[in-house]
Parts: structure tokens; C-alpha cells; sequence
């Protein structure tokens, strides 16, 4: 039996916890002993409840304030979930989403150079065309839209730290509950609307592999936890449309499948570019980390019970 003098505690920094992902990897770093966990946002106060944690209110483009938690905490880790994901804003807000997206993880590579820290970037599928979907992390990026394009950009900034002080996560298409979440995500968009008896128009020509935000931020504790290094692709394990994944929810859940209506991207007037078949292939994550994802079935049922739960709340 391992004694709580021979466990080895590390010192997590996390950023964007008020996020999904943000709040999903607070709630299970701060449920295991071995980690101290410091969790930051932009809010005032924290969103999540119930977590062992610190919490401290900033913006990671103010580097001033970014150095002074590094003085006082000391991370070990540090577990970059902030950055700007609206797809269409950063196209129309380009300097903005540049600076939060690689400004700010230039300075965040920096500290950790400087303080020998670990840095854990979660990154996505948008750094790719999506012509030859689903990928390896070794194939090469080629983004069709700026917010891709950013995302391109910080990983090199993290690439450019030592081979032992950085993690590349990349997923896909996340869905989940949190709470007070400023937007909803695909999952919870879907079952909102056919809960209320509305009909929905969903896209048949963007294939992703749909990732339960429970599943990834598993996924990233083992990545921390195994002290991993490199570029990981962590993912739902199956590849599908975006209408098809409507479906699914719609059959697990008991909604009416005639609600939703399929159609093509041309269907929608959005301002940036979508690659149109992306998905992950994930066997390095299955390999190298122990990483499963749960089944459909069981992380949609899961879902509905945390968003049952939180209206009951």
C-alpha cells in the first residue's frame, strides 16, 4: 500500500477552468490526492462547485499577473485550457484571437522555460484541411481558417520548450455539461431543442469523432499523471457526421429522430471555413496511455444525468 509520504504531489496549474474541458479537469485533478490544483479564469469567481482547489481570477494575456502566480504557486504543470474557440469570431476578430491564442502561450512557454515547468496545450482537429480525415499526430497541418491557423501557431510556440516540458492534446468536437457555460456545445444544443419538441438543421457533410469532455479530461490526467510527452490525439473513438451523431443522441435519449433534418454546409452562411472530414485516429492515446473512450451509449447517458441533475440542483 502506497503511504501519502510516498505519493508524489504535483502542483497543476489550470487555465480556462470556468470553461467545459477547464471545469471537467479541476473537478478531476482536485478528486485525486497526488495533485495540488490552483484553477484560473477570467471570472471573478469560479463557476464549478465542490472542487479541492485555489481559485485565482485571470486573464492569460496579462503577463504581469501569469508571472506572479508562477512566483507564488510554483506549478509543476501547467494545463493550458484557455483560448479564444468561437471559429466565425476569430475570423472577424483576428488580432483578438491571436492574442489569446498564441501571445499568450508564448509567454505561458517562456515561464515554464524559466521555471522548468511542464505545459500541457490542448489544441484541435481545425489545424487540418480535412480532406484525408481521420488523423495521425504525425500528419502534417493545414488549416482552411484563422482560428486553425492560431492553433498552428501556438504549437509551435510550445514545441520550441524542451522535449521533456510539453504536451500537445489534441481533440475533436467536445461535448459535455458544466456549469454556467456562456455558450452551449453540440450535444447539449441537440438535446435542448428536441427536448422542447423542436425541429433542428443539422450539417451531413462535416464528419468528426465526437469527444465526451469526461472522457478527455481523463485522458489528459493520465497524459499528466505517466509525465507523457509529445503530441497526443485524444477523441471519441468513432467517426461521423455531425447529423449522424444527432441521431445517436436522439436514439439513446427517446427523442424524436424526425425533429432533426439533415443538411449541407451551403445550408448555413458562416464567415469562416469548416474542413469538412476531420476525426482522430487514437490508438497512441489507447497505446501509450490506457486512454478508452466511453461508448456513445454510455456518455450520452451519463450526460443526460449531470444535465438532469443540475436543473434538480
Amino acid at each position: 500500500m502506497i503511504t501519502r509520504d510516498e505519493i508524489v504531489f504535483r502542483r497543476v496549474l489550470v487555465t480556462g477552468a470556468n470553461g467545459l474541458l477547464g471545469q471537467a479537469i479541476v473537478t478531476r485533478l482536485s478528486g485525486l490526492q497526488n495533485y495540488d490544483v490552483l484553477a484560473t479564469g477570467r471570472d471573478a469567481d469560479p463557476k464549478f462547485e465542490g472542487c479541492s482547489c485555489g481559485y485565482i481570477s485571470l486573464d492569460i494575456t496579462d503577463t504581469d499577473s501569469m508571472h506572479r502566480i508562477f512566483v507564488d504557486f510554483e506549478p509543476d504543470v501547467v494545463v493550458n485550457c484557455a483560448a479564444m474557440t468561437q471559429v466565425d469570431l476569430c475570423e472577424t476578430r483576428k488580432s483578438e484571437c491571436w492574442k489569446t491564442n498564441v501571445d499568450a502561450v508564448e509567454s505561458l512557454v517562456k515561464l515554464c522555460r524559466v521555471h522548468n515547468t511542464k505545459l500541457v496545450h490542448v489544441s484541435t482537429d481545425f489545424i487540418f484541411d480535412g480532406k484525408n480525415g481521420p488523423y495521425r499526430e504525425t500528419d502534417r497541418p493545414d488549416p482552411v481558417n484563422y482560428y486553425g491557423k492560431s492553433k498552428v501557431a501556438s504549437e509551435n510556440a510550445v514545441r520550441s520548450l524542451p522535449d521533456n516540458l510539453w504536451t500537445i492534446v489534441r481533440t475533436v468536437l467536445v461535448y459535455g455539461h458544466a456549469r454556467k457555460l456562456t455558450r452551449s456545445n453540440i450535444a447539449t444544443w441537440i438535446i435542448s431543442n428536441l427536448s422542447e419538441g423542436k425541429s433542428i438543421n443539422v450539417v451531413t457533410d462535416q464528419f468528426r469523432s465526437p469527444t465526451y469532455v469526461e472522457d478527455l479530461a481523463r485522458g489528459i490526467e493520465k497524459a499528466i499523471r505517466y509525465n507523457k510527452t509529445g503530441v497526443y490525439h485524444i477523441s471519441g473513438r468513432d467517426q461521423l457526421s455531425v447529423y449522424d451523431f444527432a441521431l445517436k443522441i436522439a436514439e439513446v435519449l427517446g427523442y424524436d429522430e424526425n425533429l432533426i433534418h439533415p443538411v449541407d454546409a451551403s445550408s448555413f452562411s458562416q464567415t469562416a471555413a469548416r474542413p469538412p472530414r476531420t476525426g482522430f485516429i487514437i490508438l497512441k492515446a489507447e497505446t501509450e496511455l490506457g486512454y478508452r473512450p466511453m461508448s456513445f451509449e454510455l456518455a450520452l447517458t451519463d450526460l443526460e444525468s449531470r444535465l438532469n441533475a443540475s436543473v434538480k440542483a
